[in-house]
């Protein structure tokens, strides 16, 4: 028997829809990590970008369980002294509900330059609306709806 291993010529990259409404941030954030990285594939390999591009439209409509509405806080500092910045989770979800996703899934992926162009193959998009009905997405359903 022979172990197969994958490498960039080999891996065959194909589009994903998922729509993440009223699914919680933190289940599509880890099942969009692992289609990036390719885990729900027969040829997974650790050392190489193995995943699919992946379209999440609805972000503005995702929740998030508990308090974590009001209690969550999203940090970021400018790199001056005194520059940390604070915002609730509310206020970001209103606004800017697509980079809370790439945020949370960008803390799932690995921290090298591979992590990094296996973010480059996501696309969030706040409405159902998205540019890349060219490529056919194959949709994919999120289990966990919240009710």
């Amino acid at each position: 028997m022979k172990t197969v291993m994958a490498n960039a010529q080999t891996v065959e990259k194909n589009w994903v829809l998922i729509d993440a409404a009223n699914v919680p941030l933190g289940r599509v954030a880890s099942q969009v990590a692992a289609i990036l990285r390719g885990k729900n594939k027969t040829n997974y390999t650790p050392h190489v970008d193995c995943g699919d591009y992946v379209i999440v439209i609805n972000t503005d409509k995702m929740v998030l369980t508990g308090n974590k509405l009001e209690d969550k806080i999203y940090y970021h500092h400018s790199g001056y002294p005194g520059g940390l910045k604070e915002v609730k989770y509310k206020d970001l979800m209103a606004k800017k509900s697509d980079f809370a996703l790439q945020d949370a899934v960008k803390g799932m992926l690995p921290k090298s330059s591979l992590g990094r162009n296996m973010l480059k193959k996501l696309h969030c998009y706040k409405g159902a609306e998205h540019p890349h009905a060219a490529q056919q997405p194959k949709q994919i359903e999120i289990k966990g709806e919240v009710r």
